[in-house]
């Protein structure tokens, strides 16, 4: 009974992880969050481990869905030239290109800001911080026309600038996708854009963080820790699948303003709890 309670809350942990990834809103922010309520009964080591490799449940999302988008081959019609897909090559050399600052940065100093910044008030003020952000830059956008429709438009040295935004999210709160998402928008891309590029940079980069983390923890799992993180990766492939496609869908018709006040509210919200209960 206590273990079915255990993956009840891992269910519950999944679901978050695969609606936070996607959405502007910061899933390193919730899960930090939702520790406070949801106490799993894991050593503190596996817990740090699975709250970055539940992520890879969510990256399948994006390779699945956009997979059409993100396989550089097709089948062979004339030679070499037409079993290579240029676009789909140049499309990943600008994502490598990406992540390139995140990695040079997160890779060393991963530990130090985990130890320094994994508190709630980092969380609640990056929440509100780039709340406003999304806010400004949106009402900002009204008078501009993205320059940005097509990624064949986007330059290696535009896709080196998003990626200097995406270091921004290492500080937890921030959000990968939101200042992934910022940063393109500011630099002339249009939201759909934007958005993908968010997803495709995500690749790489919870791949690497959470061969890390795994590489760190060791691979010794028990059974019941087994389980657990394939629950929650199982979980939070589903959840990210229906997240991405509500996201692109959204984004048709309306813009980023939305996830701007939910930031706002919910780190009023966070920094008002812990101030009443602590």
């Amino acid at each position: 009974m206590e273990f079915l309670i255990e993956l009840f809350k891992v269910v519950i942990i999944g679901i978050v992880e695969g609606i936070t990834e996607w959405l502007p809103v910061s899933s390193t922010g919730h899960m930090i969050l939702i520790e406070e309520f949801l106490h799993l009964n894991v050593t503190a080591e596996f817990q740090e481990m699975f709250n970055v490799v539940i992520q890879l449940g969510a990256i399948l999302a994006v390779v699945v869905l956009y997979f059409h988008k993100l396989w550089p081959f097709q089948r062979k019609v004339k030679g070499f030239q037409g079993f290579i897909k240029r676009d789909v090559w140049d499309l990943w050399m600008k994502v490598i290109i990406a992540v390139i600052p995140a990695a040079a940065i997160g890779i060393p100093l991963d530990d130090w800001f985990t130890e320094h910044f994994h508190n709630y008030q980092v969380v609640a003020l990056m929440l509100i911080v780039y709340g406003v952000l999304f806010i400004v830059i949106e009402n900002f956008n009204k008078k501009r026309t993205p320059a940005i429709t097509d990624f064949s438009q986007m330059t290696w040295k535009m896709a080196l600038a998003i990626g200097a935004f995406q270091v921004l999210s290492l500080i937890p709160g921030t959000s990968r996708s939101g200042s992934t998402i910022l940063g393109a928008l500011l630099l002339g891309n249009s939201r759909f854009i934007a958005a993908e590029f968010s997803f495709y940079l995500a690749i790489p980069v919870m791949f690497g963080a959470s061969l890390l983390k795994l590489l760190k923890f060791g691979l010794a799992f028990t059974m019941a820790e087994g389980i657990i993180l394939i629950t929650g990766m199982i979980v939070a492939f589903v959840v990210s699948i229906l997240a991405i496609k509500f996201l692109m869908s959204y984004i048709k018709t309306n813009d980023f303003k939305v996830f701007g006040y939910y930031r706002i509210v919910l780190g009023i919200l966070v920094l008002g709890y812990f101030f009443f209960i602590g």
